[in-house]
């Protein structure tokens, strides 16, 4: 059984632990096996914990024999995105001058997780700071291929963790998500991802020291998990959701809300927009509505989502506004040719001037509410989380046509990030060799409704992972 257990959903590895049909460090030692086999090729976790490891799932077994009760995730190995801090584990952001930042304390997410029982296994690779790009490449720890295509990227920045659940080197990975982090590698690698609602998931996203960041950092930014299976998200979901005192902004909304009356309406919006959508994302747009009303949903083709342009432009204002003074000190840090994707962004739109500022924090409110609005009458909305396959790597740094593309193709994660809404990545298939999806988005704190949806979805479609890497083209 050990040569299958690293293929098993999260829940069932779990429930194996828990019940000793294998132990804990069984467990972890498949994986670890998976991580040797597979992680030379696409180079997705970057600090192994292989002992650290090991010897959490000894104790595991230890607890079990001892008869104490163990966590709905006992046993379960996962990733943590290279920004994410891990107890004693240097926080690198995937640069060299980060490279012995240790990091005193677990973030909230990760001690979530940690108390269910789960167990850290490695850091998932990001791009530089997360800020070089979409697609996962690091300074310190180089490229993360694909596992479908080399040729194209995982997406990122939460690249690394998505390869490695795809992969299966590990069940779960923790990502986070502030326009498409956690999403976008989803859809790219054929796994599950949630971006949670603004406030839903406690974190701590400082970087050095006790001061925290700006508005734009606080409120756009959520941890969010990633898996193969949407239980195996639902399961993550329900550890993760709660507040936290490290966090403030964490609020104590349940976790489920009240059932809808009668049919939950879907609204399906296949080109946010107006910008374009490739045929191969329609068509899983168009897959997935057809999966929904199967299930029973109300699914309805709406004209478009509430202010897409005026969203997009707030956002890129609010974000570079806030940016700028820290810009000449962050250029350096990525070095030549990592600076790339934030300086056109930064040539292209003006930080705003203090009254500018307050009134575009107006904005946001405005647009906040206009969501509010439209989820009121459509609890959900499906449509993509980019509107095209996976891109060539680097794409988004090359020139501005190339960033203009991929700032086009995120745009619906870039808005339901701004509004801050949950929305869930979801396989639809595979088309010529590379993965296909969508995204289910919902009211705020809805996130069950955003889950049922995607598990209907799942339910007609089937799991597209784990898969081994297919280094040097995809094939059919």
């Amino acid at each position: 059984m050990q040569d299958a257990l690293w293929k098993m959903p999260a829940a069932a590895q779990a429930e194996a632990v828990r019940s000793a049909a294998v132990s804990a460090v069984e467990l972890v030692d498949s994986h670890l096996d998976r991580i040797a086999e597979v992680n030379p090729q696409v180079n997705a976790v970057t600090q192994l914990l292989a002992e650290r490891a090991r010897e959490a799932a000894a104790q595991t077994d230890r607890r079990r024999a001892a008869g104490e009760t163990l966590g709905p995730l006992a046993g379960v190995p996962f990733t943590v995105k290279e920004s994410t801090a891990v107890e004693g584990v240097p926080t690198t952001f995937g640069t060299e001058r980060f490279r012995d930042l240790v990091a005193p304390a677990d973030a909230p997410p990760v001690a979530r997780l940690r108390a269910a029982g789960a167990i850290p296994i490695g850091h998932g690779n990001i791009p530089t700071l997360i800020l070089a790009g979409m697609h996962t490449r690091s300074e310190l720890f180089g490229d993360t291929l694909n596992p479908w295509d080399s040729s194209r990227t995982p997406g990122g920045s939460s690249g690394g963790d998505a390869v490695a659940v795809a992969t299966g080197m590990a069940a779960l990975g923790l990502g986070n998500d502030s326009g498409g982090s956690v999403r976008i590698p989803a859809q790219f690698c054929g796994v599950a991802g949630l971006k949670p609602s603004t406030g839903r998931f406690p974190a701590d996203h400082r970087v050095l020291g006790p001061a925290d960041p700006g508005p734009a950092s606080q409120m756009l930014v959520t941890d969010g998990p990633l898996a193969r299976s949407v239980g195996d998200l639902r399961l993550a979901y329900e550890v993760l959701a709660g507040t936290d005192p490290r966090d403030p902004r964490a609020v104590p909304v349940p976790a489920y809300g009240e059932p809808l009356p009668g049919r939950a309406k879907v609204a399906v919006v296949a080109d946010p927009g107006g910008h374009g959508v490739h045929p191969t994302i329609r068509e899983a747009v168009a897959t997935a509505a057809d999966a929904l009303r199967d299930a029973g949903y109300d699914v309805r083709e709406v004209q478009d989502v509430p202010r897409m342009e005026e969203a997009l432009e707030a956002y890129g204002r609010i974000a570079v506004t806030e940016f700028a003074p820290n810009w000449p000190v962050v250029r350096e840090l990525l070095g030549k040719g990592g600076d790339r994707y934030i300086e056109m962004a930064m040539e292209q739109t003006p930080p705003a001037s203090a009254a500018e500022f307050m009134t575009l924090m107006g904005t946001w409110m405005n647009i906040r509410r206009s969501w509010a609005e439209f989820l009121d009458e459509y609890p959900l909305l499906l449509g993509p989380v980019f509107t095209e396959p996976p891109v060539e790597p680097g794409l988004e740094s090359r020139d501005r046509p190339g960033r203009d593309r991929v700032a086009s193709g995120m745009r619906l994660c870039t808005v339901t990030s701004f509004v801050g809404v949950p929305g869930v990545a979801i396989p639809t298939g595979v088309v010529g060799g590379l993965p296909s999806g969508v995204q289910i988005v919902g009211r705020a704190f809805r996130e069950d409704l955003c889950l049922g949806a995607a598990q209907a979805i799942e339910d007609r479609l089937g799991v597209l992972t784990p898969v081994g890497p297919r280094v040097g083209g995809r094939t059919d």
